[in-house]
C-alpha cells in the first residue's frame, strides 16, 4: 500500500522549514541500502528516487524494484520516498510506484498531455502529487493546475544525469514560482533538483525553495559531513 498523503505544511514545521531529500541516484549501488542509511542517520529527511526511461531523458536509472529493495529501511526509519518520474507516459506506472511505497509522485509537465487527470490519479492512489518543470519550461504552464498540487519541482539542471552544474537563472525562477503559487492560493511546496550544494543552497532557499534534492553533494565523500554542511549553509535547522 502507498503511504497516506499528508499535509506538507505540518511536515515542514516539524523539520524546521527545509527538507533535505537525498537522491539515491548518486549512492553506491553496490551497497545501496547501507549508503542510504548513512544519509538518513546523518539527518536527511527523504529518499529521492530518480526514475529515468532512456526516452524522456537520455539516461536509464531504475524502477520500482529498487524502491522495494529500500522499503524495509524506509519503513524502519519512517522515511518518505520522493519519486521523480522522468519518463514518457507516466500514467502507466503510477500504480507500481505507489505500491512500492511512494509518498510523493512527481511527473513532468512536458510528459503529460492530460495533466489534471494524471494528478487526480496520483491522489487517488493516496500519494502526494507533484509536477516538475524543465529549465526551459515556462512557469505559466502551472497556472491552471497549481491549486491541485502538493509540490512543484523546479529543475535546476536539464534532467537526465547526476552531477551537473547548477543553472544560475533558477534562483529567479524559484522566486517567481513562489509568487505564482501564492497568487493561485496553492499549498504546494517548491522542490529544487540539480546541482544543489552547500555553496548555493542558501540563495535558493531564500528564494522560496522548501525541499532540496541533493545527490552527489550528499553521497560523494563523507556523508555525515556533507549533510551537516547543508544544514549549516541554510541555518534553518538545528
Amino acid at each position: 500500500m502507498a503511504r497516506a498523503a499528508v499535509g506538507l505544511a505540518s511536515e515542514r514545521t516539524a523539520l524546521a522549514l527545509v527538507i533535505l531529500a537525498a537522491s539515491v541516484l548518486a549512492a553506491d549501488f553496490g551497497r545501496l541500502e547501507a549508503h542510504a542509511r548513512e544519509a538518513l542517520d546523518a539527518g536527511a529527511d527523504w529518499l529521492h528516487i530518480d526514475v529515468m526511461d532512456g526516452h524522456f531523458v537520455p539516461n536509464i536509472s531504475f524502477g520500482a524494484p529498487v524502491m522495494r529493495g529500500l522499503r524495509a529501511l524506509a519503513d524502519e526509519t519512517g522515511t518518505p520516498f520522493d519519486v521523480h518520474l522522468m519518463i514518457e507516459d507516466p500514467d502507466r506506472y503510477l500504480d507500481a510506484f505507489a505500491e512500492a511505497g511512494a509518498a510523493t509522485i512527481t511527473v513532468h509537465q512536458e510528459a503529460c498531455p492530460h495533466l489534471h487527470r494524471t494528478v487526480q490519479a496520483i491522489h487517488a492512489l493516496g500519494c502526494r502529487a507533484g509536477v516538475a518543470l524543465n529549465p526551459a519550461t515556462p512557469l505559466e504552464t502551472l497556472e491552471e493546475i497549481a491549486p491541485d498540487l502538493d509540490l512543484v519541482l523546479v529543475m535546476t539542471v536539464n534532467p537526465g544525469f547526476g552531477g551537473q552544474a547548477f543553472i544560475e537563472g533558477s534562483v529567479d525562477k524559484v522566486r517567481r514560482c513562489r509568487h505564482l503559487l501564492d497568487r493561485r492560493r496553492s499549498r504546494a511546496v517548491i522542490e529544487v533538483d540539480g546541482g544543489i550544494a552547500p555553496d548555493n543552497v542558501r540563495r535558493i532557499v531564500e528564494a522560496g525553495a522548501e525541499v532540496v534534492v541533493a545527490g552527489s553533494a550528499v553521497f560523494r565523500g563523507d556523508v555525515a559531513a556533507n549533510v551537516t554542511a547543508f544544514r549549516q549553509a541554510t541555518a534553518l535547522r538545528a
